[in-house]
């Protein structure tokens, strides 16, 4: 330590300057100057955004559909844009064949889609009952989207019909687009060698032209006996056309029957009610009270008979009812509307059913394979109730059939003649039925003449040979 004494002369020391420090100053510069860059970009931005507007988001709507683009901004980007990934996938089809034992989880599997979507097309979709009744060969196309959700799925139930079903806000309508076929006249002619069913076919007529032809007389002739060598038809029938190509036949508009030269025809006709039949030219229905034979071209084996030998037993039995000889499966009909009273088996008679007409007939199918009706049961005219066996005392297959008149067993062949007439065509509807089967009746009795019962030709109709 200095010591200083009193009254010394003190120099002092001289004065040290401290510089002031510059950080505050060059601190509050930076702050400036970045406010004043700030400032400028901000205003610079909001010049060249003129017309700004603010945003509402809607909950309700899609992300994509919440922005509003500037028309120009959004035309000249769609111009550029890429597919979106549905669109993508729109054109492209997956076919998948239905395959035995399928199901709806399996063919979407292998269509490429997840239980998931199975569930959502069966759940969102009340029309999916459509799709109970599929068989294997039919072809379901599904068109599918990047994500692998089903966007359409088309059925064609037959050449005709194609249902098809649309995903809209993950539910799924349907509709079904149904073709019109061109529908062409044509006509056949036949002369009977053999039997009705080898002329139709030597003729060109399908099975079911045939078998159709067989309905339509099923009320005045029975084809398993009636038929003669040298009867003939003539058939006016719709041949249907898809694409230029025959598919399917349609209805028998006008047909004429020879049997031992007596002449039957037969007309189609619609009421003014819509309903339908086939009617002779006077108006008279040609469906009877009763067919003549409850199954289609068959060959009898045993003829009503009431001193007849019994096949199996070898003894003198009555046989009351007529045997129509078929391969087993064949289909037996109700030979006409009524009530089943009576559906069983026996050790005797097999398998059976009988039927009450009224008060006063019954009707008796014997040794059937099976049995399609119950007791109780109302069943029509033509209405299957069973199948040709042999079941019971039989020897092969076959069906026995009676016909009770009053709890009498009479002859199904002949009783047929003496029981009520059909309906004939109301009053008020014959000149209906005139108006509409003029040129059908000019056809036929043209194309019949001009055969004189020579063989067969078909040929479509043309305008020279419509008869007027």
């Amino acid at each position: 330590m200095t010591n200083i004494q009193r009254g010394a002369t003190r120099t002092p020391n001289p004065p040290i300057h401290t510089p002031r420090s510059k950080k505050p100053y060059l601190l509050f510069g930076c702050l400036l100057a970045l406010g004043i860059g700030v400032t400028t970009i901000l205003t610079n931005f909001e010049q060249s955004q003129p017309g700004r507007s603010q945003i509402t988001l809607d909950l309700n709507k899609t992300p994509d559909s919440n922005i509003a683009e500037p028309a120009a901004a959004r035309q000249d980007s769609d111009s550029h844009a890429l597919p979106k990934p549905a669109a993508i996938a729109a054109e492209q089809w997956t076919d998948v064949t239905v395959a035995s034992g399928d199901n709806l989880s399996l063919i979407f599997s292998r269509a490429g889609l997840s239980a998931t979507e199975v569930h959502r097309f069966v759940t969102g979709n009340d029309d999916a009952k459509l799709l109970r009744n599929i068989y294997p060969g039919e072809i379901l196309s599904f068109q599918i989207d990047n994500e692998k959700k089903l966007q359409k799925l088309k059925y064609q139930k037959n050449k005709l019909e194609t249902v098809q079903f649309f995903n809209v806000d993950n539910s799924f309508t349907s509709d079904t687009i149904t073709r019109t076929p061109d529908v062409i006249v044509k006509q056949a002619h036949a002369t009977i060698n053999n039997s009705l069913f080898l002329a139709g076919i030597d003729a060109g007529l399908s099975q079911n032209t045939i078998m159709e032809l067989a309905n339509v007389f099923g009320g005045v002739m029975d084809f398993a006996l009636d038929p003669r060598k040298g009867d003939s038809f003539t058939v006016l029938y719709e041949q249907l056309y898809l694409d230029g190509e025959p598919f399917s036949t349609g209805k028998i508009l006008a047909a004429q029957y020879t049997n031992v030269g007596e002449v039957f025809q037969a007309y189609y006709f619609k009421d003014s009610k819509g309903d339908t039949g086939y009617f002779n030219e006077k108006g008279v229905s040609m469906r009877k009270a009763f067919l003549r034979s409850p199954v289609d071209f068959t060959r009898i084996s045993s003829n009503f008979n009431p001193n007849r030998l019994h096949p199996v037993f070898k003894t003198k039995r009555p046989h009351r009812g007529i045997d129509y000889a078929a391969a087993t499966g064949t289909p037996v009909y109700a030979s006409g509307a009524g009530r089943v009273t009576a559906s069983g088996y026996t050790k005797a008679n097999g398998n059976y059913v009988v039927i009450q007409h009224g008060e006063a007939y019954v009707t008796k199918y014997l040794h059937l394979n099976k049995r399609n009706v119950k007791k109780g049961q109302r069943v029509k005219q033509k209405q299957i109730i069973g199948t040709v066996g042999s079941t019971g005392y039989a020897t092969g297959p076959h069906l026995h059939y009676e016909f009770l008149v009053n709890g009498v067993h009479r002859n199904p062949r002949t009783i047929v003649n003496k029981l009520p007439k059909a309906k004939s065509i109301a009053k008020g509807e014959m000149e209906n039925f005139t108006l509409q089967t003029a040129q059908i009746v000019r056809q036929l009795d043209m194309i019949a003449a001009q055969y004189h019962g020579d063989t067969f030709a078909d040929r479509s109709l043309d305008e020279n040979n419509t008869g007027g």
